[in-house]
C-alpha cells in the first residue's frame, strides 16, 4: 500500500507528560517520517477537568484509515483511557486527516470538524503545516489559523520528548 501523510491531534490532562510521551513513543513504532509540533496548554472543551496538553503529529503511513483508528484506539487504551475507574482523559489521539479524504469513513468523519473550531488543534496544526490545505475549505492552516476567531486560551509549554525539545522558546 502506498503511504498516506496522516495528521494526528494528540493530547491529555492526566500525567501529561507521561502519557503523551508514551502516546508518542507508540505513533514512533508503526508511523514514518514522525514529527511533532509545540505543545500546549489549554483548559477543556466539552468536559470538566484540569487542563489539557495538546499538540499535533504528522507521519505517513502505509495502514488503511480504519486500521490506524483502531490501532490509535488500542494506544489510548493502553493508557487507560478506556479503564472503568479513569477520572480525566489520559490519552486521546484522533485522526485529523488522512491524505485529502473528506467524507465520513465507517462512522469517523474526515477531515475532523475539531481542526476550525479549537485552537488547540488549529494553532498547532497551523505550525506544523503551514502551507497544506484543508481539504474542504481549500485554504492553508497558517492562514486559517490568521483568521481564526477562536476564543480559546493556549499556552505553549516545555516539552521534552526522546531528547528533542518540542516547543521552542520564542513561540
Amino acid at each position: 500500500m502506498p503511504l498516506t501523510r496522516v495528521y494526528l491531534g494528540v493530547g491529555s490532562n492526566i500525567d501529561r507528560h507521561q502519557h503523551i510521551s508514551a502516546g508518542l513513543d507508540a505513533l514512533a513504532g508503526f508511523l514514518q517520517q514522525l514529527q511533532c509540533s509545540p505543545v500546549f496548554e489549554s483548559q477543556p472543551v466539552g468536559i470538566r477537568s484540569g487542563p489539557f496538553y495538546n499538540l499535533v503529529v504528522t507521519a505517513l503511513t502505509d495502514l488503511p484509515l480504519m486500521t490506524l483508528d483502531r490501532k490509535l484506539k488500542f494506544i489510548e487504551a493502553d493508557n487507560g483511557r478506556y479503564a472503568p475507574d479513569r477520572v480525566g482523559l489520559p490519552l486521546d489521539i484522533d485522526v485529523l486527516m488522512y491524505g485529502e479524504q473528506a467524507g465520513t469513513f465507517d462512522g469517523l468523519v474526515l477531515p475532523r470538524a475539531e481542526i476550525l473550531k479549537n485552537a488547540f488543534v488549529l494553532w498547532p496544526l497551523s505550525l506544523i503545516a503551514p502551507t497544506v490545505a484543508h481539504p474542504e475549505v481549500g485554504k492553508p492552516f497558517e492562514q486559517l489559523w490568521r483568521e481564526a476567531n477562536i476564543a480559546q486560551q493556549l499556552a505553549p509549554v516545555p516539552f521534552s520528548w526522546r531528547g528533542l525539545e518540542l516547543t521552542p522558546r520564542d513561540l
